[in-house]
Formats: C-alpha cells, structure tokens, sequence
C-alpha cells in the first residue's frame, strides 16, 4: 500500500463526514440554498488561488524536473478550476473582488501557503492531497446515483470527471515519491480534512 492510500484509508471517518454533510448532500439533491453556494464560490475561489501558489512554491522547491513539471502542470489546472468559479460568479452575480475570506478560509489558505513556504514539497504535497482526493471522492460517490439535472450539476461533473481524478492521483504520486511515513505527515493531513470540514459547514451558517 502506497503512503497516500494509507493516508486516505486511515481517514474514511472525516471522508464520511464530509460525504453526509448537509451542504454535500444538498449539492447531489440540487436542495442547497442558493445563497449558501454563492457564499461557498466566493470562498473557494479565494482558497484556490492559494492553491495554486502553494503548488507554484511547492514546484520552487521540487527536487527533480518531474516534479517541478508535475506541480506546474496541477497549478494550471487549479487556474482552470478558478476560472469556472469566475464563470459561476458571474452567472450568479457573485463579485469575487469583494468576496472576504471567512476565518474557515483564511484558516485553511494560512495553514497551506505556512506549508508550502516552510516545509519541503513531500510534505507540502501531503497538505493539498486531501482536498483533491476528497472532492473526487465526493464527486464519484454523488454520480454513483446519477448525475441529476440541477443547478449544481456542474460542481458534480467536474469532480465526477476522469480528469479531476487524474490530477489528484498526480499529487498523490508526488507524496509517495516525497513524502514519508511520519507524525507530522500524518498530522498534517488529518488537519487538512478537519479543514474541509469547517469549509463547508462555514457555508451552512
């Protein structure tokens, strides 16, 4: 079993959790209050350009061209992700400019851009891959019942997507090749779930 597997497997408590969320669940019924998924693009854009400067300074670092290479690549598709943000603000009339990051945010942006400006990029890698594995994982499990025709259904597909999928088994490439099996790296990765948590419960209030 590789590093990122034992990770992920050791953690199906908060995968669970975050699966029977009330602002998940109500992404796949396509029920969740419109305001509440405004307020969540709006903070989620603002994380994802931290994500993509934790993956440019994790790049910095990398060890060898294959990473370096890797990182650049996964940092363009977190641009990609922000641009359908873009389009989903606009569509909605979310004004990203303005959007204040809530303390659930600015406590997940802090924690990966201390990561990746502190740490080596093993361990940086172990802070982002729990957001990538989680939203796939959060994305098959709603398609498993069909991709329903809602307002959401794009949030579904592109999670769901063999793309997605393929970028976060890319970062978990990157934490069985730099990461190792310590306390800190097991550490760092259940704080990145608890993370996840409170970003979309932030949502909820």
């Amino acid at each position: 079993m590789t590093l990122s597997q034992e990770l992920w497997n050791n953690h199906q408590d908060i995968a669970q959790t975050c699966l029977n969320h009330p602002f998940v669940t109500g992404i796949a019924s396509g029920t969740l209050d419109l305001d509440k998924f405004k307020f969540y693009i709006g903070q989620d854009a603002f994380f994802l350009e931290a994500f993509a400067r934790a993956y440019s300074i994790a790049a910095a670092k990398a060890p060898d061209w294959d990473g370096f290479n890797e990182l650049y690549q996964l940092a363009g598709a977190g641009l990609t992700e922000r641009n359908l943000h873009e389009q989903l603000a606009a569509e909605w009339g979310v004004n990203l400019q303005q959007v204040q990051p809530s303390a659930a945010t600015r406590r997940y942006t802090d924690f990966l851009l201390a990561t990746a400006w502190s740490q080596e990029t093993g361990l940086t890698a172990v802070a982002m891959s729990p957001c990538m594995r989680l939203y796939a994982f959060l994305g098959q499990e709603i398609a498993k019942q069909g991709v329903k025709d809602h307002q959401y259904r794009s949030w579904v597909e592109t999670y769901s997507s063999d793309e997605f999928e393929q970028f976060a088994q890319t970062l978990e490439s990157l934490v069985n090749r730099y990461a190792t099996a310590t306390l800190q790296t097991r550490d760092t990765y259940r704080y990145a779930l608890d993370c996840e948590v409170a970003f979309f419960s932030a949502a909820m209030k």
